[in-house]
């Protein structure tokens, strides 16, 4: 696995407000800002992401602090690092630039994500079923779908026709209907960042990642980032019913955003991120490679209206949460066999990019075989509680040698 610094940061690295969460030996997390290759402490303005993603105006606050700020390490140095000891505690790393805030997902926003949804579910999760109902659904769905807005009164009349075809679906309804798919895809502090191993369940048997672009939201549901994610998905474990949505995404590492969250300024904000074109690749044993793609143009629902549905009167976010918007991204290219489709093997890399936000690299492994999540809120806590005491005893010997000076 290489972390290429160029690749690392978005094509325009030089003026781009980046921050992210470093993993310190010895002193646990620490929030720095990623400017002209080094990593900058950004504890003066906050100690955890969601406090700063808080401020007012957290971009205008990290930009007029940059030049003062303390380097802590060079890029360059932790991605070296993480290529040659991922999940090393002893080693410095990049984490997942979030930390308090929840980690939502928005699913089918994507006209061929869902017909990929519904095709797990008409197969059972049996990926050997996949392509002759994938060939069904496309001679009586055809690309009738592209174009129709979620909730509107033409997407009611194709659910009606379909319900008539004996072709809908609860990935139909969510697709086309008024109200969008969003679930809680990991636990607060679970995600991994770039060079860290991501997983799956050794009992899956047909499973994906899912190139995505996460949004910084915070507690007013204002939008003041956005970063890469991958989504790890089991197949066949959604498709053998919904109702294993949770244990098909949400597993040890199985949740992946990075390497830094960009902040909107001037420069960069959600007109971008509706422009961007994500690529990803895969690269696996035997020389096997895949590329894919997923383009923010396409999305069915736009992004600042799945925000309002997942905050609003009826469900806050005391501490923010990050977004991920969905994919198009649905691999049908076959692996071990004709019709087999796509599945990831232990040792498989996975790339996601795209030149606003650099690129995000993981490695898959099982889950059961990458270091246990165990850093916590309450670590967490007693990590900032220790540098909050060690602070102030080192303001008070500074202020007594003045006295005494």
């Amino acid at each position: 696995m290489t972390l290429d610094l160029s690749l690392t940061l978005p094509a325009d690295a030089s003026e781009a407000l980046l921050v992210g969460r470093l993993w310190q030996p010895g002193t646990g997390p620490l929030l720095v800002a990623c400017h002209a290759g080094q990593l900058l402490d950004l504890s003066g303005l906050a100690l955890t992401m969601s406090q700063l993603l808080e401020l007012d105006e957290a971009a205008s606050a990290v930009r007029a602090n940059l030049a003062s700020l303390r380097a802590v390490a060079s890029l360059s140095d932790v991605l070296a690092g993480a290529e040659q000891g991922a999940g090393d505690p002893a080693r410095q790393q990049l984490l997942a630039p979030c930390d308090l805030q929840v980690i939502k997902a928005s699913g089918v926003t994507f006209v061929a994500s869902l017909l990929e949804r519904v095709i797990e579910e008409q197969a059972r999760g049996d990926a050997s079923r996949a392509d002759g109902i994938r060939s069904a659904l496309t001679r009586i769905l055809g690309d009738n779908l592209a174009g129709i807005v979620p909730g509107s009164p033409a997407a009611a009349r194709v659910k009606q026709v379909l319900i008539e075809q004996g072709v809908w679906s609860q990935y139909l309804e969510v697709g086309i209907g008024p109200d969008a798919e969003i679930f809680t895809k990991a636990p607060v502090l679970s995600a991994v960042g770039t060079g860290a191993e991501v997983g799956f369940r050794q009992d899956s048997a047909w499973n994906n990642p899912e190139p995505e672009v996460v949004l910084a939201v915070n507690s007013r549901g204002r939008v003041v980032g956005a970063a890469l994610g991958n989504d790890m998905n089991l197949r066949d474990f959604e498709g053998r019913s919904a109702l294993l949505l949770g244990k098909a995404k949400d597993n040890n590492a199985s949740c992946a955003i990075g390497p830094f969250i960009r902040l909107f300024d001037g420069g960069f904000g959600m007109d971008d991120v509706r422009r961007i074109e994500l690529a990803m690749r895969v690269d696996g044993e035997g020389g096997f490679s895949m590329n894919g793609a997923s383009s923010l143009s396409q999305i069915s629902r736009d992004p600042l209206d799945i925000v309002a549905q997942a905050i609003g009167p009826d469900h806050q976010y005391p501490d923010g949460f990050m977004l991920f918007l969905g994919t198009m991204f649905a691999p049908t290219q076959d692996r071990h066999g004709p019709g087999l489709g796509f599945t990831h093997e232990v040792g498989d890399v996975v790339s996601v990019s795209c030149p606003q936000l650099g690129m995000l690299v993981n490695r898959v492994n099982h889950c059961h075989q990458i270091t246990p999540w165990r850093y916590g809120i309450t670590a967490l806590m007693q990590d900032l509680a220790r540098r909050g005491g060690a602070l102030a005893a080192s303001q008070g010997a500074a202020a007594a040698a003045s006295a005494q000076g």
